[in-house]
Protein backbone atom coordinates (compact mmCIF):
# COMPACT_ATOMS: atom_id res chain seq x y z
CA UNK A 1 0.00 0.00 0.00
CA UNK A 2 1.07 3.50 -0.76
CA UNK A 3 2.48 5.81 1.73
CA UNK A 4 1.17 9.72 2.06
CA UNK A 5 -1.53 9.03 -0.71
CA UNK A 6 -4.16 11.11 0.09
CA UNK A 7 -6.89 11.43 -3.03
CA UNK A 8 -7.22 8.29 -5.00
CA UNK A 9 -8.97 8.24 -8.43
CA UNK A 10 -10.83 4.69 -8.60
CA UNK A 11 -11.52 3.29 -11.99
CA UNK A 12 -14.69 1.77 -11.44
CA UNK A 13 -16.54 -0.42 -14.10
CA UNK A 14 -19.86 -2.23 -13.54
CA UNK A 15 -22.00 -3.91 -16.00
CA UNK A 16 -24.31 -0.86 -16.59
CA UNK A 17 -21.85 1.93 -16.37
CA UNK A 18 -18.26 3.10 -16.36
CA UNK A 19 -17.25 5.69 -13.65
CA UNK A 20 -14.69 7.39 -11.56
CA UNK A 21 -14.46 8.28 -8.50
CA UNK A 22 -12.08 10.21 -6.33
CA UNK A 23 -11.63 9.09 -2.89
CA UNK A 24 -10.53 11.37 0.30
CA UNK A 25 -8.20 8.59 1.95
CA UNK A 26 -8.56 10.14 5.38
CA UNK A 27 -12.74 10.27 5.22
CA UNK A 28 -13.60 7.39 2.79
CA UNK A 29 -15.74 10.09 1.20
CA UNK A 30 -16.10 10.56 -2.70
CA UNK A 31 -15.12 14.26 -3.65
CA UNK A 32 -16.20 13.74 -7.16
CA UNK A 33 -17.74 10.74 -9.41
CA UNK A 34 -18.37 10.81 -13.34
CA UNK A 35 -20.00 8.28 -15.18
CA UNK A 36 -21.31 6.79 -18.71
CA UNK A 37 -23.06 4.06 -19.42
CA UNK A 38 -21.32 1.19 -20.21
CA UNK A 39 -23.02 0.24 -24.06
CA UNK A 40 -22.37 -2.89 -25.55
CA UNK A 41 -21.42 -2.64 -28.90
CA UNK A 42 -22.91 -4.83 -31.43
CA UNK A 43 -20.28 -7.33 -33.65
CA UNK A 44 -18.62 -8.53 -35.61
CA UNK A 45 -17.37 -10.45 -34.03
CA UNK A 46 -19.00 -10.69 -31.38
CA UNK A 47 -21.49 -7.96 -28.93
CA UNK A 48 -18.26 -6.53 -26.90
CA UNK A 49 -17.67 -2.92 -24.52
CA UNK A 50 -16.01 0.37 -25.95
CA UNK A 51 -13.01 0.59 -24.22
CA UNK A 52 -11.46 2.99 -26.31
CA UNK A 53 -14.64 5.28 -25.30
CA UNK A 54 -13.74 4.11 -21.29
CA UNK A 55 -10.15 5.34 -22.21
CA UNK A 56 -11.01 9.02 -23.31
CA UNK A 57 -13.91 9.33 -20.66
CA UNK A 58 -11.24 8.11 -18.20
CA UNK A 59 -8.24 9.89 -19.01
CA UNK A 60 -10.17 13.06 -19.65
CA UNK A 61 -11.78 12.72 -16.21
CA UNK A 62 -8.60 12.10 -14.49
CA UNK A 63 -6.85 15.56 -16.35
CA UNK A 64 -10.00 17.16 -14.58
CA UNK A 65 -9.27 15.83 -10.86
CA UNK A 66 -6.09 15.91 -10.51
CA UNK A 67 -6.36 19.93 -12.02
CA UNK A 68 -9.03 20.66 -9.61
CA UNK A 69 -8.11 18.13 -6.00
CA UNK A 70 -5.16 16.53 -6.97
CA UNK A 71 -4.53 12.82 -7.95
CA UNK A 72 -1.96 10.70 -5.62
CA UNK A 73 -2.65 7.61 -6.71
CA UNK A 74 -4.92 5.46 -9.07
CA UNK A 75 -6.78 2.13 -8.44
CA UNK A 76 -9.24 -0.14 -10.62
CA UNK A 77 -11.96 -2.28 -9.71
CA UNK A 78 -14.48 -4.00 -12.54
CA UNK A 79 -17.22 -6.29 -13.03
CA UNK A 80 -15.86 -10.34 -12.92
CA UNK A 81 -16.35 -12.28 -15.88
CA UNK A 82 -14.57 -10.21 -17.67
CA UNK A 83 -10.96 -10.57 -19.56
CA UNK A 84 -8.91 -8.70 -21.95
CA UNK A 85 -6.67 -10.51 -24.60
CA UNK A 86 -3.93 -8.27 -25.61
CA UNK A 87 -1.58 -9.15 -29.11
CA UNK A 88 2.30 -9.31 -29.02
CA UNK A 89 2.19 -5.54 -29.79
CA UNK A 90 0.01 -4.88 -26.63
CA UNK A 91 -3.11 -4.22 -29.03
CA UNK A 92 -6.40 -5.84 -28.35
CA UNK A 93 -6.16 -9.57 -30.13
CA UNK A 94 -9.96 -9.50 -30.08
CA UNK A 95 -12.66 -7.39 -29.01
CA UNK A 96 -13.75 -7.84 -25.54
CA UNK A 97 -16.26 -10.22 -24.92
CA UNK A 98 -19.75 -9.52 -23.47
CA UNK A 99 -20.33 -11.62 -20.79
CA UNK A 100 -24.01 -12.05 -21.39
CA UNK A 101 -23.58 -13.06 -25.27
CA UNK A 102 -25.05 -16.65 -25.33
CA UNK A 103 -22.28 -17.87 -27.87
CA UNK A 104 -20.60 -19.41 -25.58
CA UNK A 105 -23.85 -21.93 -25.19
CA UNK A 106 -23.09 -23.41 -28.14
CA UNK A 107 -19.93 -25.80 -27.23
CA UNK A 108 -21.44 -26.25 -23.64
CA UNK A 109 -21.26 -29.82 -23.76
CA UNK A 110 -17.49 -29.80 -24.95
CA UNK A 111 -16.63 -27.17 -22.13
CA UNK A 112 -18.21 -29.09 -19.46
CA UNK A 113 -15.85 -32.07 -20.66
CA UNK A 114 -12.91 -30.09 -19.77
CA UNK A 115 -13.78 -28.23 -16.66
CA UNK A 116 -12.70 -29.11 -13.44
CA UNK A 117 -15.50 -29.63 -10.54
CA UNK A 118 -16.72 -27.51 -8.39
CA UNK A 119 -14.44 -28.89 -5.46
CA UNK A 120 -11.48 -27.63 -7.08
CA UNK A 121 -12.56 -24.17 -8.05
CA UNK A 122 -15.73 -23.19 -5.95
CA UNK A 123 -17.04 -21.73 -9.19
CA UNK A 124 -20.64 -23.11 -10.38
CA UNK A 125 -21.22 -23.82 -14.35
CA UNK A 126 -23.05 -20.58 -15.47
CA UNK A 127 -24.71 -19.91 -18.39
CA UNK A 128 -23.33 -17.61 -21.77
CA UNK A 129 -20.10 -16.35 -20.95
CA UNK A 130 -20.20 -16.31 -17.03
CA UNK A 131 -17.27 -18.84 -16.48
CA UNK A 132 -14.54 -16.73 -17.94
CA UNK A 133 -12.50 -20.24 -18.94
CA UNK A 134 -16.17 -21.15 -21.41
CA UNK A 135 -15.75 -17.90 -22.91
CA UNK A 136 -12.02 -18.46 -23.80
CA UNK A 137 -12.49 -21.58 -24.90
CA UNK A 138 -15.56 -20.41 -27.10
CA UNK A 139 -13.40 -17.64 -28.40
CA UNK A 140 -10.34 -19.83 -29.37
CA UNK A 141 -13.13 -22.32 -31.19
CA UNK A 142 -14.90 -19.23 -33.06
CA UNK A 143 -11.68 -17.37 -33.82
CA UNK A 144 -9.18 -20.20 -35.14
CA UNK A 145 -6.26 -17.53 -35.44
CA UNK A 146 -7.26 -16.25 -31.73
CA UNK A 147 -5.14 -18.36 -30.00
CA UNK A 148 -1.82 -17.60 -31.69
CA UNK A 149 -2.53 -13.75 -31.66
CA UNK A 150 -3.01 -13.86 -27.89
CA UNK A 151 0.16 -13.10 -26.24
CA UNK A 152 -1.25 -11.81 -22.94
CA UNK A 153 -4.31 -12.58 -20.97
CA UNK A 154 -5.40 -9.98 -18.46
CA UNK A 155 -8.53 -10.10 -15.97
CA UNK A 156 -10.24 -6.71 -16.48
CA UNK A 157 -9.10 -4.22 -14.05
CA UNK A 158 -5.62 -4.81 -14.81
CA UNK A 159 -6.37 -4.07 -18.71
CA UNK A 160 -6.95 -0.47 -17.30
CA UNK A 161 -3.61 -0.85 -15.12
CA UNK A 162 -1.87 -1.90 -18.02
CA UNK A 163 -3.36 0.78 -20.57
CA UNK A 164 -1.80 3.33 -17.74
CA UNK A 165 1.29 1.54 -16.62
CA UNK A 166 2.35 -0.75 -19.41
CA UNK A 167 2.83 -3.69 -17.18
CA UNK A 168 0.70 -6.45 -17.15
CA UNK A 169 -0.81 -8.79 -13.75
CA UNK A 170 -4.01 -10.48 -13.25
CA UNK A 171 -5.46 -10.39 -9.74
CA UNK A 172 -6.33 -12.92 -7.43
CA UNK A 173 -10.12 -11.87 -6.67
CA UNK A 174 -10.72 -11.49 -10.16
CA UNK A 175 -9.46 -14.85 -11.12
CA UNK A 176 -11.18 -16.09 -8.19
CA UNK A 177 -14.58 -14.78 -9.68
CA UNK A 178 -16.21 -17.88 -11.15
CA UNK A 179 -13.81 -18.13 -14.12
CA UNK A 180 -12.73 -22.04 -13.47
CA UNK A 181 -9.26 -20.91 -13.89
CA UNK A 182 -8.56 -20.60 -10.04
CA UNK A 183 -8.12 -23.44 -6.93
CA UNK A 184 -9.30 -20.76 -4.22
CA UNK A 185 -8.46 -23.33 -1.61
CA UNK A 186 -4.33 -23.62 -2.89
CA UNK A 187 -4.72 -19.92 -4.30
CA UNK A 188 -2.94 -20.76 -7.69
CA UNK A 189 -4.60 -21.58 -11.06
CA UNK A 190 -6.75 -24.11 -11.53
CA UNK A 191 -5.81 -27.57 -13.77
CA UNK A 192 -8.55 -25.77 -16.48
CA UNK A 193 -5.41 -23.24 -17.64
CA UNK A 194 -3.03 -26.03 -18.37
CA UNK A 195 -5.99 -28.10 -20.11
CA UNK A 196 -6.33 -24.50 -22.61
CA UNK A 197 -3.18 -24.41 -23.24
CA UNK A 198 -2.86 -20.82 -21.99
CA UNK A 199 -0.46 -20.84 -18.89
CA UNK A 200 2.28 -19.01 -20.82
CA UNK A 201 -0.11 -16.32 -22.08
CA UNK A 202 -2.08 -15.82 -18.45
CA UNK A 203 -0.61 -12.72 -17.14
CA UNK A 204 0.95 -13.55 -13.95
CA UNK A 205 -1.39 -13.24 -10.56
CA UNK A 206 -0.86 -11.02 -8.19
CA UNK A 207 -2.09 -9.01 -4.62
CA UNK A 208 -5.04 -6.55 -5.16
CA UNK A 209 -2.86 -3.95 -3.75
CA UNK A 210 0.01 -4.45 -4.91
CA UNK A 211 1.56 -1.23 -7.31
CA UNK A 212 1.64 -2.18 -10.80
CA UNK A 213 3.84 0.63 -11.67
CA UNK A 214 3.65 4.55 -12.62
CA UNK A 215 1.90 5.84 -15.03
CA UNK A 216 3.69 5.76 -18.06
CA UNK A 217 5.14 9.11 -19.65
CA UNK A 218 2.40 9.55 -21.71
CA UNK A 219 -0.55 9.67 -19.88
CA UNK A 220 1.43 11.70 -17.26
CA UNK A 221 1.97 14.65 -20.22
CA UNK A 222 -2.11 13.57 -21.02
CA UNK A 223 -3.45 14.22 -17.63
CA UNK A 224 -0.91 16.40 -15.85
CA UNK A 225 -0.44 13.65 -13.03
CA UNK A 226 3.07 13.48 -11.52
CA UNK A 227 4.81 11.09 -13.47
CA UNK A 228 5.81 9.28 -10.16
CA UNK A 229 1.78 8.71 -9.80
CA UNK A 230 1.61 4.92 -8.64
CA UNK A 231 -1.30 2.45 -9.94
CA UNK A 232 -2.40 -0.64 -7.86
CA UNK A 233 -3.07 -4.24 -9.57
CA UNK A 234 -6.90 -3.65 -8.55
CA UNK A 235 -9.88 -5.83 -7.60
CA UNK A 236 -13.23 -7.65 -8.49
CA UNK A 237 -15.79 -5.03 -7.86
CA UNK A 238 -17.77 -7.17 -4.94
CA UNK A 239 -14.83 -8.05 -3.43
CA UNK A 240 -13.92 -4.49 -3.31
CA UNK A 241 -17.45 -3.02 -0.94
CA UNK A 242 -16.16 -6.08 1.30
CA UNK A 243 -12.38 -5.21 1.78
CA UNK A 244 -13.53 -2.27 4.35
CA UNK A 245 -15.23 -4.74 6.18
CA UNK A 246 -12.36 -7.28 6.03
CA UNK A 247 -10.14 -5.00 7.47
CA UNK A 248 -12.13 -2.87 9.78
CA UNK A 249 -14.98 -5.31 11.12
CA UNK A 250 -15.03 -8.07 13.44
CA UNK A 251 -16.12 -11.57 11.76
CA UNK A 252 -19.16 -12.73 11.94
CA UNK A 253 -21.07 -10.09 9.63
CA UNK A 254 -22.21 -10.46 5.77
CA UNK A 255 -21.62 -7.99 3.15
CA UNK A 256 -24.21 -7.45 0.27
CA UNK A 257 -23.16 -5.64 -2.75
CA UNK A 258 -25.79 -4.12 -4.82
CA UNK A 259 -25.89 -2.94 -8.27
CA UNK A 260 -26.46 -5.20 -12.00
CA UNK A 261 -25.60 -8.20 -9.89
CA UNK A 262 -26.40 -8.74 -6.01
CA UNK A 263 -23.76 -10.79 -4.21
CA UNK A 264 -23.97 -12.01 -0.73
CA UNK A 265 -20.40 -12.71 0.89
CA UNK A 266 -20.53 -14.51 4.47
CA UNK A 267 -17.08 -13.64 6.87
CA UNK A 268 -17.07 -16.09 9.40
CA UNK A 269 -20.41 -17.64 8.83
CA UNK A 270 -21.55 -21.21 10.32
CA UNK A 271 -19.90 -24.12 8.11
CA UNK A 272 -22.74 -24.94 5.03
CA UNK A 273 -22.39 -27.58 1.52
CA UNK A 274 -22.33 -24.88 -1.32
CA UNK A 275 -25.00 -25.68 -3.52
CA UNK A 276 -23.50 -24.94 -7.39
CA UNK A 277 -26.95 -24.97 -8.84
CA UNK A 278 -28.05 -22.10 -6.68
CA UNK A 279 -25.53 -20.03 -7.95
CA UNK A 280 -23.24 -20.24 -4.92
CA UNK A 281 -19.68 -20.24 -5.28
CA UNK A 282 -16.46 -19.38 -3.44
CA UNK A 283 -15.15 -15.78 -3.75
CA UNK A 284 -11.45 -14.53 -3.25
CA UNK A 285 -11.39 -11.69 -1.15
CA UNK A 286 -8.19 -9.11 -1.37
CA UNK A 287 -6.31 -11.21 0.78
CA UNK A 288 -6.57 -13.62 -0.94
CA UNK A 289 -8.84 -15.75 1.50
CA UNK A 290 -11.86 -17.68 -0.10
CA UNK A 291 -15.22 -16.27 1.13
CA UNK A 292 -18.87 -18.16 0.48
CA UNK A 293 -20.52 -16.30 -1.67
CA UNK A 294 -23.76 -16.34 -3.57
CA UNK A 295 -26.09 -13.93 -6.25
CA UNK A 296 -28.26 -12.72 -8.02
CA UNK A 297 -29.38 -10.35 -10.75
CA UNK A 298 -31.05 -8.16 -8.72
CA UNK A 299 -30.78 -4.39 -10.31
CA UNK A 300 -31.73 -6.12 -13.30
CA UNK A 301 -34.73 -7.68 -11.69
CA UNK A 302 -35.65 -4.60 -10.32
CA UNK A 303 -35.29 -3.26 -14.05
CA UNK A 304 -37.20 -5.40 -14.91
CA UNK A 305 -39.87 -5.08 -11.96
CA UNK A 306 -40.35 -1.65 -12.26
CA UNK A 307 -40.55 -1.33 -16.02
CA UNK A 308 -38.58 2.06 -16.10
CA UNK A 309 -40.47 3.68 -13.36
CA UNK A 310 -38.51 5.01 -10.53
CA UNK A 311 -41.12 5.00 -7.77
CA UNK A 312 -39.49 5.12 -4.39
CA UNK A 313 -41.68 3.29 -1.95
CA UNK A 314 -42.84 4.93 1.46
CA UNK A 315 -43.45 3.27 4.52
CA UNK A 316 -47.26 3.57 3.97
CA UNK A 317 -46.70 1.54 0.64
CA UNK A 318 -44.44 -1.21 2.77
CA UNK A 319 -47.50 -1.52 5.20
CA UNK A 320 -50.17 -1.81 2.36
CA UNK A 321 -48.36 -4.00 0.70
CA UNK A 322 -48.48 -6.19 3.86
CA UNK A 323 -51.92 -5.97 4.02
CA UNK A 324 -52.97 -6.65 0.40
CA UNK A 325 -50.76 -9.93 0.48
CA UNK A 326 -49.42 -9.12 -3.08
CA UNK A 327 -46.46 -10.81 -3.67
CA UNK A 328 -43.35 -10.90 -6.54
CA UNK A 329 -42.14 -14.84 -6.85
CA UNK A 330 -38.95 -15.48 -8.56
CA UNK A 331 -37.36 -15.35 -10.99
CA UNK A 332 -37.39 -12.63 -13.48
CA UNK A 333 -33.43 -13.75 -15.20
CA UNK A 334 -33.42 -17.01 -15.62
CA UNK A 335 -30.87 -19.34 -15.53
CA UNK A 336 -28.73 -17.70 -12.87
CA UNK A 337 -28.90 -17.33 -8.55
CA UNK A 338 -30.75 -19.39 -6.19
CA UNK A 339 -34.21 -20.11 -8.46
CA UNK A 340 -32.56 -20.41 -12.03
CA UNK A 341 -35.22 -22.99 -13.04
CA UNK A 342 -38.40 -21.03 -11.93
CA UNK A 343 -40.37 -18.59 -13.82
CA UNK A 344 -40.72 -15.16 -12.21
CA UNK A 345 -44.98 -14.56 -11.15
CA UNK A 346 -47.35 -11.72 -9.50
CA UNK A 347 -49.62 -12.78 -6.73
CA UNK A 348 -52.34 -9.93 -6.62
CA UNK A 349 -49.63 -7.78 -9.23
CA UNK A 350 -49.95 -3.71 -8.17
CA UNK A 351 -49.97 -1.30 -10.84
CA UNK A 352 -46.58 -0.62 -12.79
CA UNK A 353 -45.48 3.04 -11.31
CA UNK A 354 -47.41 2.53 -7.94
CA UNK A 355 -45.95 3.28 -4.61
CA UNK A 356 -47.14 -0.45 -3.89
CA UNK A 357 -45.33 -2.01 -6.77
CA UNK A 358 -42.44 -0.65 -5.46
CA UNK A 359 -42.76 -1.86 -1.97
CA UNK A 360 -43.32 -5.26 -3.76
CA UNK A 361 -40.24 -5.08 -5.63
CA UNK A 362 -38.08 -4.23 -2.87
CA UNK A 363 -39.52 -7.12 -0.56
CA UNK A 364 -38.85 -9.29 -3.63
CA UNK A 365 -35.63 -8.31 -3.79
CA UNK A 366 -34.99 -8.47 -0.20
CA UNK A 367 -36.34 -11.83 0.41
CA UNK A 368 -33.75 -13.48 -2.29
CA UNK A 369 -31.93 -11.57 -0.82
CA UNK A 370 -32.14 -13.30 2.61
CA UNK A 371 -32.47 -16.84 0.54
CA UNK A 372 -28.76 -16.12 -0.99
CA UNK A 373 -27.62 -15.12 2.97
CA UNK A 374 -28.96 -18.52 4.35
CA UNK A 375 -26.94 -20.45 1.73
CA UNK A 376 -23.73 -19.60 2.99
CA UNK A 377 -23.97 -19.40 6.40
CA UNK A 378 -25.00 -16.12 7.18
CA UNK A 379 -24.30 -15.03 10.50
CA UNK A 380 -24.00 -11.45 12.10
CA UNK A 381 -25.29 -8.02 11.12
CA UNK A 382 -25.95 -7.56 7.39
CA UNK A 383 -23.90 -4.58 5.77
CA UNK A 384 -25.78 -3.51 2.39
CA UNK A 385 -23.37 -1.48 -0.15
CA UNK A 386 -24.86 0.06 -3.42
CA UNK A 387 -28.19 1.39 -4.52
CA UNK A 388 -30.53 -0.93 -2.52
CA UNK A 389 -28.93 1.02 0.50
CA UNK A 390 -30.93 4.19 0.18
CA UNK A 391 -33.95 1.49 0.21
CA UNK A 392 -35.53 1.91 3.33
CA UNK A 393 -38.66 -1.07 2.20
CA UNK A 394 -35.43 -3.18 1.37
CA UNK A 395 -33.83 -2.96 4.27
CA UNK A 396 -36.77 -3.54 6.89
CA UNK A 397 -38.22 -6.62 5.28
CA UNK A 398 -34.19 -7.74 5.18
CA UNK A 399 -33.95 -7.47 8.74
CA UNK A 400 -36.83 -9.21 9.56
CA UNK A 401 -36.15 -11.98 7.28
CA UNK A 402 -32.76 -12.37 8.65
CA UNK A 403 -34.03 -11.57 12.24
CA UNK A 404 -30.10 -9.56 12.42
CA UNK A 405 -29.02 -5.40 12.27
CA UNK A 406 -29.21 -4.37 8.53
CA UNK A 407 -26.34 -1.76 7.81
CA UNK A 408 -26.89 0.69 4.83
CA UNK A 409 -23.31 2.05 3.91
CA UNK A 410 -23.20 6.15 3.80
CA UNK A 411 -22.02 6.18 0.56
CA UNK A 412 -23.21 6.08 -2.94
CA UNK A 413 -20.95 3.01 -4.12
CA UNK A 414 -19.16 0.55 -1.46
CA UNK A 415 -16.74 -0.28 -4.91
CA UNK A 416 -15.30 2.93 -4.81
CA UNK A 417 -14.39 3.15 -1.24
CA UNK A 418 -12.83 -0.57 -1.02
CA UNK A 419 -10.89 -0.23 -4.39
CA UNK A 420 -9.10 3.26 -2.83
CA UNK A 421 -7.94 1.26 0.39
CA UNK A 422 -5.74 -0.85 -1.71
CA UNK A 423 -3.63 2.54 -2.20
CA UNK A 424 -3.93 3.09 2.03
CA UNK A 425 -0.56 2.56 4.22
CA UNK A 426 -3.29 1.19 6.97
CA UNK A 427 -6.93 1.04 7.15
CA UNK A 428 -8.94 3.98 8.47
CA UNK A 429 -11.97 3.44 10.63
CA UNK A 430 -15.02 2.26 9.07
CA UNK A 431 -17.49 4.97 8.23
CA UNK A 432 -20.57 4.96 10.30
CA UNK A 433 -23.57 3.65 8.56
CA UNK A 434 -26.05 5.94 7.72
CA UNK A 435 -29.21 3.65 8.22
CA UNK A 436 -28.86 1.05 10.81
CA UNK A 437 -32.84 -0.96 10.99
CA UNK A 438 -33.06 -3.98 13.42
CA UNK A 439 -35.31 -6.11 13.03
CA UNK A 440 -39.34 -5.43 13.13
CA UNK A 441 -41.48 -7.57 15.27
CA UNK A 442 -44.64 -7.11 13.68
CA UNK A 443 -46.28 -10.50 13.01
CA UNK A 444 -47.78 -9.29 10.03
CA UNK A 445 -44.60 -8.79 8.37
CA UNK A 446 -43.43 -12.00 9.61
CA UNK A 447 -46.70 -13.93 7.90
CA UNK A 448 -45.72 -11.90 4.61
CA UNK A 449 -42.69 -13.91 4.79
CA UNK A 450 -43.65 -16.89 5.77
CA UNK A 451 -46.11 -16.88 3.20
CA UNK A 452 -43.69 -16.04 0.48
CA UNK A 453 -41.50 -18.38 1.46
CA UNK A 454 -43.98 -21.46 1.60
CA UNK A 455 -45.17 -20.18 -2.16
CA UNK A 456 -41.68 -21.43 -3.00
CA UNK A 457 -42.29 -24.69 -1.64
Amino acid sequence: MTDRARHVAVIDIGKTNAKLALVDLATLAEIAVVTRPNTVRPGPPWPHFDLDGHWAFLTGALARFHRDHGVDAISVTTHGAAAVLLDADGGLAAPMLDYEHPGPDALAEAYDALRPPFAETGSPRLPMGLNLGAQLHWQFATDPGLRSRTATILTYPQYWGFRLTGAVATDVSSLGCHTDLWNPYKARPSSLVETLGIEAKLAPPRPSADVLGPILPGIARLTGLAPATPVHVGIHDSNASLLPHVLGREAPFSVVSTGTWVIAMAVGGAKVALDPAADTLVNVNALGQPVPSARFMGGREYELAMAGHRTAPGAADLRALIASRAMLLPALVPGSGPFPTRKAAWRGEPPEGSGLRAAAVAAYLALVTDHCLGLIGHRGPVIVEGPFARNRSFLEVLAAATLCPVEAAGSATGTSQGAALLAAASAPPLPAARTIVRPDPDPALARYIADWRAALR
